[in-house]
């Protein structure tokens, strides 16, 4: 029986090596590879390697190599005819049918990549010649220089009705060739085939072999029908079946898996160029489509957990719970997704452009996983007040999670969306009378008990307006919302700055407040980062004093971090997060900062579902909405507000809260 090569590269895209392997040989995780003991010798140590991203099994010891069929074959001792069978059946693939006609097919799509190949050649050539000087200013202004032209293959479609099928016809390709291609617009209405793509910036498409079988062409006119148009579906291609920049994103996911280069999917063409030129090479595009379940599956072959880039509105939003719903029953030990949300009104070109990789990098690196967007699509601008509505969340996410069909995915899933809720319901706690006396070296806890309790370094001190300690100036409130600015990077949002900077200032919040530091999400990845250090020296250190704790995070090389985040305190009146405040003030300080906290989080949720729906829908109740949200998040602007200058127990004016 003859398979075709789409036939069997649709079973390698099913069934990872470790996969096939896995089912005979007992395989751990070591680096982007798999090891286990040889099943073709006998060996105490292992020296049997797979490895997904290549997709090949090595044996040392025997010097065997091969892929899936090549395992099948040499451990189950069949042809490879059978072996194909047997992996059709495990990939739960119906063979193929092998007939005449088949073979036929085989030698048209032969044909097809051929005039393919012309067609890309000549898009190319015309936009290098006069008649793409339109196509080639439109680029420029894309910031896509003649390089970058050259690199992607991009070409122009002029708006002929013919030229492409003449230039064709001049080959000697039929029409026929050329409309089953998906490159002429025919039908029986239509008495003369015309060129489907005209005044176009013409994207080629490739499959895993790096082959053109489709074009992406963007209109230069505003007032073009559609703004990008595909090629139509076509025996070489299939819409949902592959990604832009596929066979490239494939090699570089391979170079860089060593030095741990994510791959990432974003939403077009030219954020795709545009990452690649940043020197984000695995990065690839769905097809002016949602991600399929075959694109998925591309995607966990070049990565365990690849980052998915959304523009970060309200469609990218949504987009981002739709490819939640489509990973989570596919979801498997070791394979998930990520997410990055681009800040508010800009895509990955905007951003490369007016801020950088450095920039890029930064919202790469506070990439949400799966398990977050999960939890936020269900939570965050809800209210759960009632017992009712903290049951049916309990009800959904027992929902959500049983749909995961791995058995150990879907043990640890509950068990962390269990941990959730009981965090997200657990009351709050009342101050306690005490802190405990740490233990550790270079420790000074303090019973808080006392109302003379004293800062370490003595009493505390207002520190003098313009002083080494104040280097503040007063700006927005709303830096967490607000968008990378041009040739800046981001900035870290004061509220967690702030929370960061009480916790570096007073450690007895890490002994106290641990858990609740742990439940905060933070948007930005030096917030993240330092918390995650924060908590992690907590948890095995013993008790360390704020000095103590500061050394360590030097020694992780987070000086840099800890300056940024304090460079991001714009206020020097909130004395609860300042090194000299007194307990009682540093309390209730943490205690309205991290409560203001989660409610920003849930307010702004409900302003963005409140704004769309008002755009749906301009009805009365939904302005009455949009005012009521708006008006509550005025307030809590104010709430948040009256922190700034309270601690009469500091030495400054008592201020109601």
């Amino acid at each position: 029986m003859r398979f075709t090569p789409q036939f069997l590269d649709e079973l390698r895209a099913r069934l990872p090596v470790s996969e096939v392997v896995g089912r005979r040989v007992k395989l751990r995780k070591q680096g982007r590879e798999f090891i286990g003991l040889s099943p073709f010798n006998k060996e105490k140590s292992p020296s049997f390697t797979v490895n997904d991203q290549k997709g090949f099994f090595h044996d040392f010891s025997s010097g065997k190599h091969g892929d899936i069929f090549g395992f099948v074959m040499e451990t189950e001792g069949v042809a490879f005819p059978e072996a194909v069978e047997r992996l059709a059946q495990l990939a739960g693939v119906p063979l193929p049918k092998v007939s005449h006609e088949d073979e036929q097919r085989d030698a048209r799509r032969k044909t097809l990549h051929d005039v393919m190949e012309l067609a890309a050649k000549f898009f190319e050539a015309t936009l290098a010649a006069r008649a793409g000087a339109k196509a080639r200013g439109y680029l420029a202004d894309r910031g896509l220089d003649s390089a970058t032209q050259l690199k992607f293959r991009l070409g122009y479609a002029t708006n002929e009705r013919f030229a492409l099928k003449e230039h064709l016809g001049s080959h000697g390709i039929p029409v026929e060739d050329m409309v089953e291609a998906g490159l002429l617009v025919s039908g029986d209405d239509i008495p003369l085939p015309f060129d489907r793509f005209r005044d176009r910036v013409m994207f080629p498409i490739t499959d895993l072999r790096g082959r053109v079988v489709a074009f992406g062409g963007r209109a230069l006119e505003k007032d073009a029908q559609a703004k990008y148009l595909n090629s139509p579906e076509t025996p070489l291609f299939h819409k949902g079946a592959t990604l832009y920049n596929i066979a490239s994103a494939r090699q570089a996911a391979h170079d860089g898996a060593q030095k741990g280069e994510p791959v990432i999917a974003v939403e077009g063409y030219v954020d795709v160029i545009a990452m690649v030129t940043a020197a984000f090479a695995a990065t690839v595009a769905p097809l002016g489509t949602a991600l399929t379940e075959d694109q998925l599956a591309l995607l966990w072959k070049m990565a365990d957990e690849p980052v998915l880039c959304f523009d970060g509105d309200n469609a990218g939003l949504r987009a981002a719970y739709r490819a939640v719903e489509l990973a989570m029953p596919r979801l498997k030990p070791g394979k998930s997704l990520k997410f990055a949300l681009l800040p508010q009104g800009q895509d990955p070109d905007d951003l490369v452009r007016s801020a950088g990789r450095e920039a890029v990098m930064e919202v790469i690196a506070a990439a949400r996983p799966l398990a977050d967007m999960l939890w936020a699509r269900e939570t965050e601008g809800h209210t759960f007040a009632t017992p009712e509505r903290r049951a049916a969340l309990e009800a959904r996410i027992n929902e959500v999670t049983s749909g995961i069909a791995d058995d150990s995915v879907r043990k640890y899933y509950r068990q962390d969306f269990n941990a959730r809720l009981s965090q997200f319901f657990a009351p709050a706690q009342a101050p306690r009378g005490n802190f405990q006396r740490g233990q550790g070296q270079g420790q000074n806890w303090r019973e808080r008990g006392n109302s003379n309790w004293q800062p370490r370094n003595g009493a505390p001190q207002r520190p003098a307006i313009g002083g080494k300690n104040t280097p503040y100036v007063v700006v927005s409130q709303q830096l967490a919302s607000s968008p990378v600015h041009r040739g800046h990077r981001t900035a870290v949002p004061k509220r967690e700055a702030l929370i960061l900077q009480a916790a570096l200032n007073y450690p007895w919040l890490l002994h106290d407040h641990l858990e609740e530091l742990a439940s905060l999400e933070f948007h930005h990845a030096d917030a993240e980062r330092l918390k995650g250090a924060l908590i992690d020296i907590a948890a095995h250190a013993a008790a360390p004093d704020a000095e103590a704790i500061k050394a360590e995070l030097a020694g992780r090389n987070l000086t840099e971090t800890m300056e940024r985040i304090g460079a991001s305190i714009t206020t020097q009146s909130v004395w609860g997060a300042r090194p000299d405040a007194a307990p009682e003030d540093v309390l209730v300080t943490w205690q309205q900062l991290v409560a203001l906290h989660r409610q920003w989080h849930s307010l702004t949720r409900e302003l963005k579902d409140a704004e769309q729906a008002l755009g749906q829908d301009n009805s009365e109740a939904n302005y009455l909405r949009l005012r009521d949200v708006k008006a509550r998040l005025a307030r809590m602007d104010g709430t948040e507000a009256l922190i700034e200058g309270f601690g009469a127990s500091s030495g400054r004016g008592a201020r109601s809260l």
